[in-house]
């Protein structure tokens, strides 16, 4: 049976491990919220976040009122250029000296993992709507953190777990060699072996990365029939252009789209990508909610649409800010139990609910890319084959390892 440890007992714990956890004040410091944007203004990730996640805020901002309690919330933004050490360094400016109350975003693994120990340390709020890694809700789950809106346990268990159907199945990876990508690759390969397929071998490439030529020479040379690219953003989009170079479909090998997003196959386009199967939380097309959001997004937007990762970062915004006014103070543990406490239903968030480990567990869905054919004009790109119901995509709250809940 999973246990949750009661809020006493987690105040005893924080103040044990040397965090004073801070009462809850009926006010707000410094005169109202501020709020922080931490992404990948410039590299290899700020196509599906970036410039998209700032607009995000801002409409969830500007759709909340742009006050709490009656005071102004502010926004800030800064670029954390996937690396971690410059991710903590801005964290903590911005806790200790800017006055900011919560981080949203942070993707790249490296980067949010960085910024969860310092929001933890300072008792801040951080909600990550852009990272992948497993470790968010297992070892590095905080009291003040939150996981948003995919990880890479929901990936498998759509992706994956389509793809794994023929047992005979074979599969090679091409893996980012960082966290986030051999934790992809280690949830799918659990899948794969689940459903009696076969990994042959995987290989490991830097982040960020150009030239994959070498990666695909061995994945041919496998022979296996699925090529699966665990990696994402800019890394994603060439490992599919070159794949097409060296006639990966032509030779009988399939790609793997483990983590593909709205922006990377717009980038390669519909030839490139038509067929492929993927798992996403979000998609513009979906009903009357998501299209009014995506056609408020993509008019400052240059008519792009939002990717998973900036619709999410809409939804998380938009939950703090009614937290925080539910809370009546900017308190990281006040206003993250509200956040918990709330129900979480808007343009992104289907049947969801924000677990004590953190994870904000929501319907996903298993698309297909269209054909040029099937497509009616821009970024109509997927067809949605089915929903997956929240408690299937991520996992069990039973196996988790996060210290916030126990289990026998």
């Amino acid at each position: 049976m999973t246990r949750i440890i009661p809020a006493s007992a987690l105040a005893a714990a924080l103040l044990a491990g040397g965090l004073a956890a801070t009462p809850a004040r009926a006010q707000y410091a410094d005169g109202g919220i501020k709020i922080g944007v931490l992404t990948d203004m410039s590299g290899g990730y700020s196509d599906l976040a970036g410039k998209g996640s700032v607009t995000a805020a801002q409409l969830a901002i500007e759709d909340f009122g742009k006050t709490v309690g009656g005071r102004k919330v502010e926004l800030i933004v800064a670029d954390h250029q996937n690396k971690a050490d410059i991710a903590s360094t801005i964290a903590r400016r911005w806790f200790d000296t800017e006055g900011v109350d919560a981080i949203f975003n942070t993707n790249s693994s490296v980067a949010g993992l960085a910024v969860r120990e310092v929001a933890r340390a300072k008792g801040k709020v951080d909600v990550n709507s852009g990272a992948g890694s497993m470790a968010l809700t297992n070892a590095a789950c905080s009291p003040t953190g939150a996981h948003w809106s995919w990880d890479t346990h929901a990936l498998a268990a759509g992706t994956a777990a389509a793809l794994a159907d023929d047992p005979k199945n074979t599969w090679f990876f091409i893996t980012a060699d960082y966290t986030f990508g051999h934790d992809l690759e280690a949830q799918v390969t659990r899948v794969v072996k689940a459903k009696g397929g076969t990994v042959l071998g995987s290989v490991k490439h830097p982040f960020p990365n150009a030239d994959f030529s070498s990666y695909l020479i061995q994945a041919q040379a496998s022979g296996a029939r699925i090529i699966g690219m665990a990696n994402a953003g800019a890394d994603t989009i060439n490992t599919i252009k070159q794949a097409a170079e060296f006639g990966i479909a032509e030779g009988g090998q399939s790609l793997g789209g483990l983590n593909i997003f709205l922006t990377d196959v717009n980038s390669v386009g519909l030839k490139a990508a038509q067929g492929m199967i993927l798992t996403t939380g979000f998609y513009w097309d979906l009903d009357d909610r998501t299209r009014a959001l995506a056609q408020r997004f993509g008019a400052r937007m240059g008519g792009r649409m939002p990717t998973m990762v900036q619709a999410g970062d809409y939804s998380a915004v938009l939950h703090y800010l009614k937290a925080a006014e539910a809370a009546g103070t900017d308190d990281g543990l006040a206003v993250m139990a509200k956040m918990r406490e709330l129900p979480i239903e808007d343009a992104f968030a289907r049947n969801a609910k924000l677990r004590p480990d953190g994870r904000m567990v929501h319907d996903m869905y298993l698309a297909r890319v269209k054909t040029p054919a099937e497509s009616k004009g821009p970024w109509d790109f997927y067809t949605i084959l089915k929903t997956i119901p929240g408690d299937e995509a991520f996992q069990p709250l039973a196996q988790s390892t996060c210290k916030l809940v126990t289990n026998p």
